[in-house]
C-alpha cells in the first residue's frame, strides 16, 4: 500500500526505520528486532541506503524480506551518491518488481572519509532530480527528507524551505524530518512550511536515546541540537547505560505524546536496529492515546 494512502486513511501513523547490517551477527539482530516490532503492527518500515556499495544491495534484500516474508508495508531508501542514472533505474526496477510501492528519495551524504559531496559523472546532483526521475518513470509513492533545524548546507530557513517545496513540486507526497529533541522546532518548521506552500504531511522523526556518546556523534554529524536540560541529565548518567536508556525512553515518550496531542500525523522512529526502547514507547503511547486530544487542524 502506498504511504500517501496510509496517511489519508489513518492517524496516527507509526513507522520504523532500520539500516542494513554488514555482518551475520548484525543481520540476526535486525531480523530479531523486525520480528518483534512487527508484532506492534507498524504502518510501514523503511530501510536506509548505503552509498558506494556499502549496503545498497542489502537495502533491497531487506526491504523485499520485510514486504514478502513479514507482510509489513515497506519503503526503500534510495540516494544519488556514487550511482549513475542507469544503476538507479536498475534499483528502482528491482524494487518495483518486488512489489514495493514506496521510496524515500535522498541526495545522500558524502561517502565515509570524504567531506565534500560530489555527484557521479553520469548521475544526479540532488534529491529533487532523483524525485523527478522516479516520478516521471515509475508509479511509486515518493517521500523526501526535511530539516527542522535547517539542512547543514542551506544558508538559512528560507532557502531550505524553497528546496523542500521543489521536492513537492517534483512529486514527493510526504516529508520525514531529521531527528530533533525540541518539539517547538518541529511546530515552527511546519508553520513556516505551510506558509511557503508546502501542503504534504510532515512526519516527525524521533530517536530514543539509548547511548549518550552515540547520540552526541549523531547530532554533531547532522547539526541537530540537544536541549541543555536533556543533555545535563544524560551526561550525569553517562557511566550507567541502563539509566541513560531509562531517561531516553521517558523523554522520547513525552516528546511523542506532545507531538501527537498537538496534531502531528504520526511518528517515524529511528530504531538503530533495536526493538526494546521503541516497543516501550509505542506501548505507552497506545495506552495513553494522546492523539485523542489532538488539535482540530492536523499539522
Amino acid at each position: 500500500m502506498r504511504i500517501d494512502e496510509i496517511l489519508d486513511e489513518r492517524r496516527p501513523v507509526f513507522s520504523f526505520e532500520f539500516f542494513p547490517p554488514k555482518t551475520k551477527q548484525g543481520i540476526a539482530l535486525l531480523k530479531g528486532a523486525l520480528e518483534e516490532l512487527g508484532q506492534d503492527e507498524p504502518a510501514y518500515v523503511s530501510v536506509t541506503y548505503g552509498a558506494g556499495g556499502s549496503t545498497r544491495d542489502r537495502t533491497v534484500e531487506v526491504t523485499k524480506w520485510i514486504k514478502q516474508e513479514l507482510r509489513i508495508e515497506a519503503m526503500a531508501h534510495l540516494s544519488c551518491v556514487g550511482e549513475p542514472v542507469d544503476r538507479l533505474r536498475e534499483i528502482l526496477e528491482e524494487i518495483r518488481d518486488a512489489g514495493i510501492e514506496n521510496v524515500l528519495a535522498l541526495r545522500g551524504d558524502p561517502p565515509r572519509g570524504e567531506t565534500e559531496w560530489r555527484p557521479h559523472p553520469d548521475g544526479l546532483g540532488s534529491s529533487v532530480e532523483l524525485i523527478e526521475l522516479i516520478s516521471e518513470g515509475y508509479d511509486f509513492c515518493v517521500g523526501g527528507a526535511c530539516f527542522p533545524e535547517v539542512h547543514p548546507e542551506a544558508p538559512d530557513l528560507d532557502h531550505d524551505l524553497h528546496f523542500a517545496k521543489k521536492k513537492i513540486e517534483a512529486g514527493a507526497r510526504f516529508l520525514i524530518t531529521q531527528l530533533f529533541f525540541d518539539n517547538q522546532l518541529y511546530f515552527d518548521f511546519v508553520r513556516e512550511a505551510r506558509a511557503a506552500g508546502i501542503d504534504v504531511p510532515i512526519i516527525p522523526g524521533i530517536i530514543p536515546v539509548t547511548n549518550f556518546a552515540q547520540i552526541k556523534r549523531f547530532t554533531e554529524m547532522c547539526d541537530a541540537s540537544i536541549p541543555d536540560d536533556l543533555e545535563r541529565e544524560l551526561a550525569a548518567r553517562s557511566d550507567y547505560p541502563e539509566a541513560v536508556k531509562d531517561v531516553g525512553v521517558a523523554y522520547a515518550t513525552m516528546q511523542c505524546a506532545d507531538l501527537l496531542a498537538r496534531g502531528a500525523p504520526g511518528i517515524h522512529f529511528y530504531t538503530l536496529n533495536r526493538s526494546p526502547a521503541t516497543r516501550a514507547i509505542l506501548a505507552a503511547l497506545r495506552a495513553a492515546r494522546p492523539w485523542d486530544r489532538a488539535e482540530a487542524v492536523p499539522v
